[in-house]
């Protein structure tokens, strides 16, 4: 089965359920691989500050996000790097394995008959970037997870409670976590993100900003 209808045409355009509280915190918007993406707020300079001094957050919804129901073979509590994705372990049968946009039809169409069941959850799962020095102590304003070295290293994985409601956080760097979350619930952690944030003197910054913050 082909999965290129899953591709967004030209004229199709996604949007985060973040969106309207980003463009209310003044971002801009730029159209990439079919999605509605918030590139940067008041320039990039300031923005890379926030993630050096204290902490910047970004959405990434856009993100391709495709669950794996099956044995896997991946280690609990890690996320493994594999083909330009991460793939995140739940359960010994089900994992997330995160992707670009433009490279979600073709993983799919790849796992498809290698796992029991493969579903497309892109559109279900938000997902925001917490950067920074104070990143940690962000997270540590919503969710009790624990996120010190020894028990998040660089690549771990943890599934849990954010925000009060179902969620997850890998460690993508030294200093960057993803959070993710059910995108009916955009609104609700977009505030307490920037509740958290605000009070530690960070604040929102664009997905080119944040690259270039975890280069």
């Amino acid at each position: 089965m082909s999965y290129e209808f899953l591709t967004p045409a030209p004229t199709a355009l996604a949007r985060s359920p973040m969106e309207r509280q980003a463009l209310a915190a003044g971002a801009r918007l730029e159209q990439r691989d079919g999605w509605n993406v918030a590139v940067a707020y008041d320039g990039e300079p300031p923005e890379r500050g926030r993630c050096a001094a204290t902490a910047g957050f970004a959405d990434r919804s856009h993100l391709g996000k495709v669950e794996l129901q099956g044995s896997h073979g991946l280690p609990l509590g890690q996320a493994t790097r594999r083909d330009d994705a991460w793939w995140c372990p739940f359960t010994p049968e089900k994992a997330l394995v995160l992707c670009e946009p433009a490279d979600t039809a073709t993983l799919l169409e790849r796992l498809e008959g290698t796992f029991p069941t493969v579903v497309d959850l892109t559109s279900a799962l938000a997902a925001l970037t917490i950067s920074g020095p104070l990143a940690r102590e962000v997270f540590a304003r919503f969710t009790a997870i624990d996120l010190r070295d020894s028990a998040t290293p660089v690549e771990g994985f943890r599934p849990g409670s954010v925000g009060r409601t179902p969620g997850a956080i890998l460690r993508e760097a030294g200093e960057s976590w993803l959070m993710l979350f059910g995108a009916a619930l955009g609104s609700y952690m977009w505030t307490v993100v920037a509740d958290a944030a605000e009070s530690l003197g960070g604040g929102p910054v664009g997905v080119d900003a944040l690259a270039v913050a975890n280069a």
